[in-house]
């Protein structure tokens, strides 16, 4: 025990201050007193004894500047980023959750014009102007012309983001299909639009939303020329599983400046199938037969009364050629067809008496023959003229 107390005591005398109270450390701290504190005068650091502020090492105490001091050297720009840090390197994407789909062409008249080729099977891309869609191959370059009124502000981009066309579909992103992005080494091989033959196209994904959509600085047209072209592509057929499967998708293509504020809005619906100049002529003609449908509908429900075409009896292909051409041409049958109900009724009855009148004079011609060859009842044998009977 008195090797302890012993050490303790020496730890104590190596330690100074350790074991004094806060209070006793707090008088310890020297507090310099306010007129030790140096203020300006004249551009010369000094304390208020008129001695200078600066130690014998070069470095100065602290000092009051004075506020005619501070009014005149204050900077304007100190607080402000330098160019690099206040503008981000690209544009941040929308982030609305529902993308417009409706055309805004804006103050600056936006347009869009796609080149004209017509439905044969080797075209790889071809617009439908009734439809407002465009049929393009895999991975073909489809070429977009874009039109503005008046020019542009500095800097502006054209952005083209796909989604889906129907309401049901409309929250999901649209992306590629697994097979094609395994089979990518892009970087950015998810995107189903590319833009071909620039390389200033950049490719971004909302972090909200997560919708993606790719960018390209806007050329003004070149000489002797109203439009400036841009090349789109489609990583991805419409039929792919995992991908679109056959969900119709459309196109929002806008006109932005480079803060993100929308400047013009065009949307048009893609098809993105192996052959485009087939498909492109086939929905054309269901949508010809679907805007005519009311009217193909009256006529089918009209149609079973009207006598339709029978097929050639038998006995009238064995004719003989010696018929007379007006005998084949009564029994010729031919389809009309009649606009209005009334109209329809009115020449249905006559047609059906017309009928009646047939059947009724064929009724009597077969009773006539009839009554002329007579046979007579079982056992009896008519007498000629001359002729006694068997009685006699």
């Amino acid at each position: 025990m008195m090797m302890e107390e012993q050490g303790f005591d020496s730890l104590s005398q190596n330690l100074p201050l350790s074991q004094d109270s806060f209070r006793e450390l707090w008088e310890t701290v020297l507090t310099p007193s306010i007129s030790t504190i140096p203020t300006v005068n004249n551009g010369i650091p000094t304390v208020n004894n008129g001695t200078e502020a600066w130690k014998t090492d070069g470095h100065m105490e602290m000092m009051l500047i004075d506020e005619h001091v501070l009014a005149a050297g204050f900077d304007e720009n100190l607080f402000e980023l330098p160019p690099e840090i206040s503008t981000k390197d690209g544009v941040t994407p929308p982030a609305s959750t529902v993308p417009v789909t409706t055309d805004y062409p804006g103050e600056y008249g936006f347009q869009l014009r796609f080149q004209k080729s017509g439905t044969a099977k080797s075209v790889t891309s071809t617009y439908s102007e009734l439809l407002n869609k465009l049929y393009c191959q895999l991975a073909k370059t489809s070429p977009v012309e874009v039109l503005v009124s008046k020019e542009l502000p500095p800097g502006a981009v054209l952005r083209a983001t796909a989604v889906y066309k129907k309401t049901e579909h409309v929250a999901e992103v649209v992306r590629r299909c697994p097979h094609h992005q395994n089979e990518d080494c892009a970087e950015h091989r998810s995107h189903l639009i590319r833009v071909e033959g620039s390389q200033r196209a950049q490719y971004f994904e909302d972090p909200h939303t997560k919708r993606q959509s790719v960018t390209v600085p806007y050329e003004p047209p070149q000489l002797g020329s109203e439009i400036t072209t841009i090349l789109l592509s489609y990583m991805c057929n419409s039929s792919c599983m995992g991908g679109m499967n056959r969900r119709p998708i459309l196109t929002i293509l806008t006109l932005e400046t480079p803060e993100g504020l929308v400047l013009g809005r065009m949307c048009f619906e893609v098809r993105v199938c192996a052959c485009p100049g087939r498909d492109r002529k086939t929905e054309e003609e269901n949508s010809t037969k679907m805007q005519n449908g009311t009217k193909q509908t009256k006529k089918r429900k009209s149609a079973p009364a009207v006598p339709s075409p029978r097929a050639p009896d038998a006995t009238s292909v064995k004719k003989s050629k010696s018929a007379s051409s007006a005998e084949e041409e009564d029994k010729e049958v031919y389809a009309l067809h009649v606009r209005g109900r009334e109209r329809y009724e009115m020449l249905k009855k006559i047609h059906d008496g017309l009928e009646l009148l047939d059947k009724e004079s064929k009724t009597k011609t077969k009773v006539s023959v009839k009554h002329e060859f007579a046979l007579p009842s079982s056992g009896k044998r008519v007498l000629q003229r001359g002729e006694r009977s068997d009685s006699d």
